[in-house]
């Protein structure tokens, strides 16, 4: 009785606005440092990108967002998936619901194949398609090839984006979440944009899959080191 009245469309929409002003309290209550500091100007006329962050810890990331660009953040189709689109939309963010999977009996019920043919058409139409590099159920902080096969069809590079808080609970989870915490210093991190070329080979996929998931980890490590030194 209790998980059915916790799917209930208002249980839901009042957990999501809960859960938008709480991350707003976060975020208004805490210092931030970006680095680089000029990567906004830097990238303003490579728009759009796909923005790559990793799962967990993705929480805090609607404030990396410029609020002049265009951002479709793409989320599963769950019950914890609703509250998050909920969540996002109350922070100004569109959505795209849909989710990877490990295995190809997964890709319809998660809306794997529609959600990829909406975010090229997001990309296309000029707007920015934020999603997780890595695949539910993990293993986490593992790049999966989905995010590198819609930089290759659609011909936008991948922007890896990491944000954490110095102050954060991390939950036993697959993904390792980190809940944010209030009066912290946030650090967020860009890599450099990686492009995927029209013509890449299977194996050349594979090895921008792993030059992402070395540039996910790296700016990952370093956001946490910012955050946890407060300059």
């Amino acid at each position: 009785m209790l998980k059915k009245l916790g799917k209930h469309p208002l249980v839901m929409k009042l957990a999501g606005t809960a859960m938008a002003y709480y991350l707003l309290f976060v975020y208004k209550s805490s210092k931030l440092t970006i680095d680089p500091p000029e990567v906004y100007e830097e990238h303003e006329e490579g728009a759009p990108f796909i923005a790559s962050m990793w799962h967990g810890q993705h929480f805090m990331l609607p404030f990396a967002c410029p609020k002049h660009w265009d951002i479709r953040v793409m989320i599963s189709r769950s019950a914890d998936g609703e509250m998050q689109a909920i969540c996002a939309s109350k922070l100004g963010l569109g959505t795209i619901r849909a989710a990877g999977a490990q295995r190809s009996s997964q890709v319809k019920k998660r809306g794997g194949m529609r959600g990829f043919i909406e975010a090229l058409r997001v990309l296309k139409e000029g707007g920015t398609v934020s999603m997780t590099a890595d695949v539910p159920k993990g293993p986490a902080r593992k790049a999966g090839k989905g995010i590198v096969q819609l930089a290759k069809h659609s011909g936008r590079p991948i922007l890896p984006v990491a944000m954490a808080t110095s102050r954060h609970y991390d939950l036993d989870t697959w993904d390792k979440a980190s809940i944010n915490l209030p009066f912290s210093h946030i650090g967020l991190c860009f890599g450099k944009p990686i492009p995927v070329p029209a013509d890449a080979s299977d194996e050349q996929v594979e090895e921008i899959r792993q030059r992402l998931e070395n540039s996910m980890n790296e700016i990952t490590d370093k956001a946490y080191a910012i955050a946890k030194s407060g300059k």
